[in-house]
């Protein structure tokens, strides 16, 4: 029996936001949109020495535009960018946009993961499938596990592809004094993703048998040898949200300490293959401004729920073509 995951709310719990996936049926990858159609200040921290991004320059305080349109998360690697300009294209048709002369035109950050281990890497999301991601877009819970840019996660990976184990799409919220603050991640890390209350493994590494975690930092700690590793062959990326009143500066430091709840779920993490990257967005619905101390520190505590809830929702792999990846709840039931 799969064990069930308790609900911790959801990215959509912000007000002014929407969540839509595209699951691609032909191999394991996809794309997840966060759409914010009224505008949302935004800001972004990047971690990973391996990131695959687009417009997050566009983002720093220094720059001139304060509000994004969506928000594009997806498998495919750098390939995996062009789903943005399916994104633009759905937000151009509804008169979505910054007014620059004679068009609008809509600002969508995006970051990508590394999931091309798994089935044909010639198939990857494109802008059919970002603009597929935005037609499926609302306000529901955020459907979690193996959907969208979780599609093709895997977890592990220090010691190659086939002691890895899946990883997967999680989303959580909390709300103290009236403002929400959550996160989505896809969690693709080239790390253990941990139990941050124990510090012990839920996925990641197995044994050579495959029939336990290995534990990798355990076994770095023992001199034991790596897997041959290439950059950018991991990363995981993430949203945090809130529906209280940022400044763009504010938001960048939002993104900053969400990170922290990568750092207490995934270890090693923000390494030389990883991407990790994370936005931040602040929709103001609330009307309320916020500590920024309590908000940051909700983020990292919402994000670290996520990464979790993420690999607990995620089925195993198996099939012609792709690697055997165990997810969570099988080496659970051993």
């Amino acid at each position: 029996m799969t064990a069930s995951i308790p609900p911790h709310g959801s990215l959509t719990d912000v007000r002014g936001l929407r969540v839509g996936h595209f699951t691609e049926t032909r191999r394991p990858t996809g794309c997840t949109v966060i759409l914010a159609p009224e505008g949302a200040v935004a800001g972004v921290d990047v971690r990973g020495a391996a990131p695959g991004t687009r417009e997050t320059e566009l983002l720093s305080p220094l720059n001139a535009i304060d509000k994004v349109h969506a928000i594009m998360l997806a498998g495919g690697s750098a390939f995996g960018l062009d789903a943005a300009g399916g994104v633009m294209r759905w937000l151009e048709e509804r008169g979505v946009g910054v007014p620059v002369g004679p068009a609008r035109v809509p600002i969508v950050p995006a970051a990508i993961l590394f999931d091309l281990w798994v089935g044909d890497h010639t198939i990857r999301p494109d802008a059919a499938a970002g603009y597929a991601a935005c037609d499926a877009a609302s306000t529901a819970p955020v459907t979690e596990g193996n959907v969208g840019a979780g599609t093709g996660a895997a977890v592990g990976k220090l010691f190659g592809i086939h002691r890895a184990m899946r990883g997967g799409l999680g989303s959580a919220s909390i709300t103290v004094g009236g403002i929400t603050v959550a996160a989505l991640v896809a969690v693709n890390a080239i790390g253990d993703v941990v139990d941050p209350a124990t510090g012990e493994p839920i996925a990641g590494a197995r044994s050579e048998d495959g029939l336990r975690l290995q534990g990798t930092m355990a076994s770095m700690r023992r001199g034991e040898l790596m897997a041959p590793l290439q950059a950018g062959s991991a990363t995981t990326i993430g949203v945090v949200a809130t529906d209280a009143v940022l400044t763009k500066a504010q938001a960048g430091k939002l993104a900053q300490m969400a990170h922290d709840g990568f750092a207490r779920s995934i270890n090693p993490v923000h390494t030389m293959t990883d991407g990790d990257t994370i936005f931040a967005l602040a929709t103001g619905a609330s009307g309320q401004g916020a500590n920024l101390t309590l908000l940051g520190a909700l983020a990292a505590d919402v994000m670290a729920t996520a990464v979790v809830r993420g690999v607990r929702a995620a089925t195993r792999l198996s099939g012609p073509g792709v690697p055997d990846l165990p997810c969570a709840t099988d080496l659970a039931r051993r």
